[in-house]
């Protein structure tokens, strides 16, 4: 499996499960940034403002080859 180092913008969320297990301890608290490293990885998103289409939130995989074949998008809340 490859890992994915996942970051959303604008931002913070908790991991609650990785895998179906919980995360390790210093894995725990706020993060932009997890990286997913296997099939599931469940998370727990903050959200402290709406977010309409003109100024989506983005979320992406910080590996540019990835980024640049598709692991990027912009979604609104």
């Amino acid at each position: 499996m490859m890992l994915h180092p996942f970051h959303i913008h604008g931002t913070q969320f908790r991991i609650l499960s990785e895998n179906g297990k919980p995360p390790a301890a210093h894995r725990a608290g706020w993060k932009d940034t997890v990286k997913v490293e296997g099939n599931v990885s469940e998370v727990l998103v903050k959200f402290n403002h709406d977010a309409p289409k003109e100024h989506a939130y983005m979320a992406h995989c910080h590996l540019l080859e990835h980024e640049d074949t598709g692991m990027m998008l912009g979604f609104t809340v």
